[in-house]
Parts: structure tokens; sequence; C-alpha cells
């Protein structure tokens, strides 16, 4: 089916292949893939950024959560002045626009979300339970972090499986983020449902300083 080569050209980063099929049956950018997102979104959570803005080019409409996570600011904009009320609501994947624009690492539409009223402690609705902090700290973003923190954040929310933004930030071995979330508040006796504490995730990369340090 067309739709399955779409996806199978995104996947497999073909530009060219993409740009010719959507040339020839330009509805293709509005269906849904198999993993119950756009084209678009299937470029983000894939992380093709080469093939990204070649899907862009055939959107016409971008929805709040699609420019959310490719950075749109101006559209986002747009989009929460004329619906303000969308702010905290979920995509079909379940994220808010803003634990899209965390994950995917866009800071200047994540500050200006949360200016505009975004929850910041709202998680995902699909059975992960993933909040913004999460989002960022798993992607090693500081600068979202931080203002996350800032703006009442909790620090020691648990995602699926019982992991804390710390784990993470021990698991990724960044220090930085480590400092911050301790500062924070951040409990490093949290165990995940398996019993593994920050210490724990941190030795297994290898991270033994950071590992001493939590431990």
């Amino acid at each position: 089916m067309p739709a399955d080569l779409l996806e199978e050209l995104i996947i497999n980063s073909d530009k060219e292949g993409i740009r010719k099929m959507l040339l020839e049956n330009p509805s293709l950018i509005n269906g849904s893939t198999s993993h119950g997102v756009s084209p678009l979104m299937l470029s983000c959570f894939f992380n093709k950024p080469d093939i990204t803005p070649v899907l862009l080019d055939f959107v016409k409409e971008l929805s709040l959560f699609e420019a959310a996570s490719v950075g749109k600011f101006d559209e986002v904009a747009h989009q929460v002045y004329q619906q303000p009320d969308d702010i905290n609501k979920f995509s079909e994947d379940g994220f808010t626009a803003l634990g899209l624009a965390c994950y995917f690492g866009k800071e200047e539409v994540a500050r200006y979300l949360v200016l505009k009223g975004a929850e910041v402690n709202l998680p995902s609705k699909n059975g992960f339970n993933v909040f913004p902090l999460h989002a960022a700290v798993a992607g090693n973003f500081v600068g979202i972090s931080k203002m996350l923190l800032e703006n009442s954040a909790e620090v020691n929310i648990v995602q699926q499986s019982g992991l804390t933004p710390l784990h993470s930030a021990a698991q990724n071995g960044n220090i930085e983020l480590i400092i911050l979330l301790l500062e924070k508040g951040a409990d490093v006796k949290i165990r995940m449902e398996g019993g593994k504490l920050a210490s724990d995730l941190a030795k297994e990369k290898g991270y033994d300083e950071i590992a001493d340090i939590l431990s």
C-alpha cells in the first residue's frame, strides 16, 4: 500500500523517493502511519532530521502537536492564540504539545507554552506516564529541564517502571543535569520497579564516579 511504502521511505531516509511519492499522491501526507502518527511525526520519532524538512514542504496545515515537535514557533503561537484551551490537550498518541516540545528539544517553543499556561506536571496519557521533565532529561536538554524546574515541575515524578528524572540523568551520565536535579531535591533513594537506584544505572553504564556520588 502507498502509505506503507511512504513509511518505509521515511525510515530509510529516502528523500527523493519521498518527494516523488508525495508529488504523485500528496494526500498521503495527511494520512496515518502504522505507528498511529502522521508521516511528519514519524520522522520526528525516528529521529530523521534530514527527512522532516522534506515532509514539511508538503504539509499545508500543521497541528499544534506537529508545530511543537518541529519547532515552528510562529505556528505554535498562532494556534495557542486562536485556541488557548488546546494548550493542555493530548495528541492521538497521548502527548501534550509541551511534552513533545521537551522530548524533541524545542526550547523556545517549550518556554512559550509554559508562559501561556501549559501544565508542567501533566504526564502523557498513553500508559507510559511520561512527564515533560522526563522527556527533557532523557534527551539531555539542560536548558529545558532547568526551565521546567523553575516553573514548579516536580522533581521526583515517576514514569513507567518507576523511572525518575534522576534515573535517566544517571543512565546518561549527565553530571550537569544530575547536579541540577539534586539541587531541586531529587531523591537518590527512589527505586525503580525492579529495585534499581539511580546509582545502579550509572554504574551499569560505566559512570563509576557518578554512581559513587549518588550512593
